[in-house]
């Protein structure tokens, strides 16, 4: 039988929608905020040549600078203000992370609660800063050679850094006032939005291919079904759960005793979300930056030595580029998981309020039968995203005469920003008949 939240979440409709006006006005400003980051795509930095930069991206598109292209919108190939978009952020956040398992100084900063998660907030925003800069340098210094004639390499450099680095930070605090004001999480928002707009014009390529060369049709076509099928199986995936049971024994009341109750703890398979992909792309990215922070662009890495060895075997399609991201993302599944869940902290908070897992003794043996589910489901989610994100790369690997595929990690965030923006539409549009359901009560009360 359904419960009450339930039940109201069906009788949600358009008509509670236009009621609810601080709804639309949280989506009105997470749209505004996401049309000027698309703007910003278009910006280039000042000084570079765009008919140089056009035929070096040509022949980097189907490598690294492809894959850096679609997360970020389109702005690596316009080479934009926001060519490096949140990818510093990301990779602070995961150092930051880290540190946070490891250092009892900021371990103790995260149990004080908010103010402790404002402090390492802004120690995540100075590291973002840092890896901007590096970044960025390594960016304008590859750059320097398709600069216009008659600009000082040390000013391109320079007004190259100001530019990236100022669009990050930017980028940056646009996704806390989305995650703020607007709705849903707003980094993750932002990279949705720049895979959504590459998507129409990378499938029109891929179909006009198909129809101009010897690609076969039939072939595309069986790219499509694979992909509304990775579709389906993300959504199935994603609202999967184990749910234990919790027990909760009878309580004694002025006229008695209450009957016990019953609900469920839900654990979900893929606990922790897209961030282990997400990661994993962020940090695979980093091999590239070094190849422009020691000698140039990745066109000029092709021969031997260290830019040589990270050109061939940290590009798209590599053995080594596809077994690197399969590890880094079970790492981060089982690591992020740690992060977000704590079966200690959640066997004694059953334990504190009287409930129990029926079979299982309240205390440690409750976190440890909590702990050895949890282990067995993200055992089950990681193999589910190294499924999801790796098949793309092997068929890119086998068929290179296809141009383009919609990589498992874009669509994998696709699929989960948008389920994860709806529910959070709907929790809004949920409290808000709860809220319009309180004062009719109130103002019948008043009546009476």
């Amino acid at each position: 039988m359904a419960n009450a939240a339930e039940q109201m979440a069906r009788n949600v409709n358009f008509a509670s929608f236009g009621k609810a006006k601080d709804l639309q006005n949280r989506i009105l400003f997470t749209l505004v905020i996401l049309v000027l980051y698309r703007l910003g795509t278009y910006i280039p930095i000042p000084g570079l040549d765009p008919e140089q930069y056009r035929s070096l991206f040509a022949s980097q598109s189907n490598g690294i600078l492809g894959s850096m292209n679609l997360f970020a919108g389109g702005a690596v190939q316009r080479m934009g203000v926001f060519a490096l978009n949140v990818m510093p952020y990301i990779t602070a956040s995961i150092i930051i992370q880290m540190m946070t398992s490891a250092s009892p100084t900021l371990e103790k900063l995260k149990k004080e609660g908010e103010a402790g998660r404002k402090q390492i907030n802004q120690y995540t925003r100075y590291l973002t800063l840092a890896f901007a800069l590096v970044q960025s340098f390594a960016i304008a210094g590859g750059l320097s050679a398709v600069r216009i004639e008659g600009i000082a390499p040390w000013f391109f450099i320079l007004t190259g850094v100001v530019t990236l680095t100022g669009g990050t930070m930017l980028l940056m605090w646009m996704g806390e006032q989305i995650t703020a004001r607007g709705i849903g999480n707003g980094i993750s928002l932002i990279i949705f939005a720049g895979i959504v707009a590459e998507l129409p014009k990378a499938i029109f390529n891929l179909i006009t291919q198909a129809r101009t060369t010897s690609v076969n049709i039939v072939f595309v076509l069986a790219i499509a079904v694979m992909v509304i099928a990775l579709v389906v199986f993300i959504v199935f995936m994603e609202r999967s759960q184990r749910r234990l049971l919790i027990q909760y024994p009878k309580r004694q009341q002025s006229h008695g005793f209450a009957q016990g109750q019953r609900s469920f703890l839900p654990l979900k398979i893929n606990t922790s979300g897209v961030i282990p992909p997400i990661f994993a792309s962020a940090l695979l990215m980093l091999p590239m930056t070094a190849i422009g922070f020691l000698g140039g662009t990745a066109a000029d890495a092709g021969g031997s030595g260290i830019l040589g060895f990270l050109a061939t075997h940290f590009s798209p399609g590599s053995w080594t580029y596809i077994i690197t991201q399969a590890g880094l993302i079970i790492f981060f599944c089982y690591f992020y998981t740690s992060i977000m869940f704590n079966p200690e902290e959640t066997a004694d908070n059953l334990r504190k309020y009287g409930g129990f897992i029926p079979g299982i003794r309240p205390g440690s043996n409750t976190a440890a039968y909590i702990d050895y589910v949890l282990t067995r489901l993200t055992t089950i989610g990681s193999l589910y995203l190294v499924f999801v994100c790796i098949l793309p790369e092997l068929l890119r690997r086998y068929f290179p005469e296809i141009p383009f595929y919609i990589g498992g990690t874009s669509l994998l965030i696709v699929v989960s920003v948008t389920m994860d923006t709806v529910t959070q539409i709907q929790s809004h549009l949920i409290a808000h008949q709860y809220e319009g359901m309180i004062k009719k009560s109130k103002l019948g009360g008043r009546k009476k």
